[in-house]
């Protein structure tokens, strides 16, 4: 049990176990609670990362947990600031798509293949950094209604939509490259 229990793990589970207070201080009309706790989870996602290679405390279940801790989070938020009205409907179903794709992509390639192991692509990081951006900009107009806020959320919508399909695009053609190859 303790081989998983490293620092940075614990970094990844503090990023699971801020989700749903970031989701409830969205939905509560907690706008500057929701961003202060949004951008305490993003940090960990950095420091999670930087810590298993540092200390070289890299574990299976580090790798497997900090997808689902992002995923958690950003698709958390997304939904809520969809469900108050904050965000457009169709960028969820475009994200949600994506992430239902690769998901369901893999299930695939795990029950016809040899394939274990699927490691994100430099489109799908990207869009996941995009995504975040996007995240903070629609949480930081929440919290400060701002002429600039307002124009720099908006104004990101179509570039994540864009590069979240592009990725999404990309890591079908990779998983049928790999596919072939086994």
């Amino acid at each position: 049990m303790r081989a998983w229990l490293t620092l940075p793990n614990l970094f990844t589970l503090a990023r699971v176990v801020l989700t749903p207070f970031i989701l409830l201080a969205i939905l509560n009309h907690r706008p500057v609670t929701a961003l202060a706790l949004f951008a305490a989870a993003a940090a960990t996602d950095g420091i999670d990362g930087y810590l298993a290679r540092r200390l070289r405390a890299a574990t299976p279940a580090g790798a497997y947990l900090d997808p689902i801790a992002d995923k958690l989070l950003l698709s958390g938020v997304y939904l809520v600031l969809a469900v108050t009205g904050t965000l457009p409907w169709w960028l969820v179903a475009v994200i949600f798509g994506r992430d239902l794709l690769i998901l369901s992509s893999s299930g695939v390639a795990l029950l016809v293949t040899q394939l274990r192991a699927f490691p994100p692509s430099v489109w799908g990081k990207a869009s996941t950094a995009l995504q975040i951006l996007t995240a903070v900009a629609f949480l930081a107009r929440n919290a400060a209604e701002t002429p600039l806020l307002a124009t720099l959320s908006t104004a990101l919508i179509w570039p994540t939509a864009a590069l979240t399909v592009w990725s999404g695009v990309h890591y079908a053609w990779r998983g049928v490259r790999l596919v072939r190859m086994h």
